[in-house]
């Protein structure tokens, strides 16, 4: 399996039994989705490495305890402490209207109300405060905020994103 092929998951952050458990601190917004896996894959040596899973269940908020099958000791779960585990993308549960993951919308054309087309989403930028779409128009490169306010539509059909920006933003950029 390639990374490309999957999504982040979460990170093993510590033990959590002298019986090799690991706690995962989990990148989702609704974990109750991946208290009952039954494998994962695992970053090592960057290499994505199947783990089959004995027993998953929540622990507190964003956290997964985990019991993997061929991890039985603290010296075991000493080697995967810091770890990335990745799930398929077929994973993911199915987003409509205007909820999108980021991955999905590589490529969609984005189209301004008062603008019409501006270019190509080439990637997004999610280090900063503020997730942007870097869109690329001729040689102009764009930066639009994603947020409810500015999007208004999400055609996954045509793949276009309809938006709605704040007056002068674009004109910054192409003018």
């Amino acid at each position: 399996m390639r990374k490309e092929d999957c999504f982040y998951l979460g990170k093993i952050v510590s033990k959590y039994s002298f019986k090799g458990e690991v706690l995962v601190k989990i990148d989702t917004d609704e974990p109750e989705l991946y208290d009952n896996m039954e494998s994962v894959f695992v970053a090592l040596r960057n290499n994505l490495v199947p783990f089959f899973i004995r027993k998953c269940r929540l622990h507190k908020s964003a956290l997964l305890r985990i019991d993997f099958e061929d991890v039985t000791s603290e010296d075991d779960a000493d080697k995967i402490i810091g770890s990335e585990l990745y799930l398929p993308l077929s994973f993911l549960p199915k987003l409509t209207g205007n909820k999108f993951y980021f991955h999905e919308v590589i490529g969609f054309t984005v189209i301004d109300e008062a603008h019409g087309n501006i270019g190509n989403i080439q990637s997004v930028n999610d280090t900063t405060s503020q997730a942007l779409f870097e869109i690329l128009k001729g040689d102009k490169e764009l930066l639009i905020p994603i947020n409810d306010d500015i999007i208004t539509r999400v055609d996954r059909e045509n793949k276009t994103i309809h938006v709605r920006t704040p007056e002068g933003l674009v004109d910054l950029y192409l003018s």
